[in-house]
């Protein structure tokens, strides 16, 4: 038999595939990147996160396609049980290592029994071993809905991953599976997430002091504080970028998920699937989408009209849409509403709140948007500013020589200056 640190080096490489709680291997510079399954990821409140990040095992009845650990992979299986998980995250959270627990599993004997066992792990760190620190548990999509439920009572944040867009992206790839199972077991969290909140929430119906009073003798329910994520692999199947943007902006809608993570399907042994390239270029774009969809107000339409509906790799989704609708174009920084700033390349959230709050003061300058690190380079064409109109107007904004190619070029040096700008 293994050794736990044999296990663990097995289990916490396993998990590397799961990108569903947005993790990035940690600083190299850090002490912690000598310790085996240790994770940097960003919480629900936006603070950096170390989590311990393994598999429960890499053993799995299924056999869907685009896994690595699926059942008919030959690959060195491990497994650890509870108490060693409870133990390994006890040690690690002692020594100041981590911060948290991201814990998944492949699906052992069956789905029931391979939650309970997630939720044995969760339940013994809360009550048992007293452990406050943040835990994400992965969900198997078919398991009873109580023991969601259970899981929900000692986890901070729960996910589902839906795996594939579209039903016949399953059919294909992992028949054993069923978008009406996956979000199922979505419906579950969301409804119980929804109750816990409502129940936290005063009733203006009751007096203040019976209020006061409810909230000494009744303690407040607790399930899965940080909301649900999910995560889809892209690349494996014809699906197109609309597809999964559409998929994605239903989840959100529906759902209420906190994000979707999206995953570059890397074929693991040739022949496994229909042939697919790795799709790294594509993951970013579609977070890109993604973000414009939640944060900046486009539509699925917008990024992905008929004719393009994949996006396009050699630049940003704001750029392509804006060179799609030049008729919409220069906009003034000084008169425009927040909703036509923020469809402006170049200005992301941060930069459109100071320029709505610079206004209210005295008319913008191209200074002024220097002074608040716009990146000129990229919005001028596109904004009147007090000091500047672009030479190119309306729809002769297309135009633009070299364009393009100035910002596919600026894309490889720029690509942090405003975040999803």
């Amino acid at each position: 038999m293994k050794s736990l640190e044999q296990r663990l080096e097995v289990l916490a490489d396993a998990a590397r595939y799961d990108a569903s709680c947005a993790v990035s291997v940690a600083d190299p510079r850090s002490s912690r990147q000598n310790e085996l399954g240790i994770y940097e990821s960003v919480g629900p409140d936006g603070r950096r996160l170390a989590l311990l990040k393994i598999l429960l095992t890499n053993e799995c009845v299924f056999d869907c396609s685009y896994c690595v650990h699926r059942r008919s992979s030959d690959i060195e299986r491990a497994r650890f049980s509870p108490e060693e998980v409870v133990g390994l995250t006890l040690d690690y959270h002692r020594r100041g290592l981590i911060d948290g627990l991201f814990l998944s599993s492949g699906v052992l004997d069956s789905p029931d029994a391979t939650m309970e066992q997630l939720i044995t792990v969760a339940r013994s760190l809360r009550r048992n071993r007293h452990y406050f620190g943040y835990i994400h548990l992965k969900t198997i999509a078919s398991c009873a809905d109580e023991l969601v439920t259970e899981a929900g009572r000692w986890a901070d944040r729960l996910s589902v991953n839906i795996e594939m867009p579209r039903q016949a992206d399953l059919d294909q790839l992992a028949p054993e599976k069923s978008l009406v199972q996956i979000t199922r077991a979505m419906n579950v969290i969301r409804k119980e997430i929804d109750e816990a909140q409502s129940d936290a929430l005063p009733n203006a119906d009751t007096d203040l002091a019976d209020q006061d009073a409810g909230r000494r003798f009744r303690p407040h329910r607790r399930f899965a504080p940080a909301g649900q994520t999910t995560q889809m692999i892209i690349g494996a199947t014809p699906a197109t970028d609309a597809d999964v943007l559409f998929a994605a902006a239903s989840l959100y809608t529906r759902q209420k998920l906190r994000r979707v993570y999206y995953s570059a399907y890397i074929p693991v042994e040739t022949g496994a699937v229909p042939e697919a390239a790795p799709q790294v270029a594509r993951e970013r774009r579609l977070y890109q989408a993604d973000w414009l969809i939640r944060d900046f107000g486009f539509s699925v339409g917008d990024l992905t009209p008929p004719g393009a509906e994949n996006l396009d790799l050699a630049m940003d989704p704001k750029l392509a849409w804006a060179l799609r609708n030049p008729d919409r174009f220069p906009i003034d920084v000084n008169q425009a509403p927040k909703g036509d700033l923020l469809r402006v390349p170049g200005l992301g959230l941060r930069s459109v709140e100071t320029i709505l709050a610079a206004r209210r003061r005295s008319r913008v300058t191209l200074a002024d948007l220097a002074a608040m690190r716009v990146p000129l380079t990229r919005a001028l064409p596109f904004i009147v500013a007090a000091d500047h109109v672009p030479r190119e107007r309306g729809s002769r904004v297309v135009a633009l020589p070299g364009l393009r190619r100035r910002w596919q070029q600026l894309e490889l040096f720029d690509r942090t200056a405003d975040q999803s700008a």
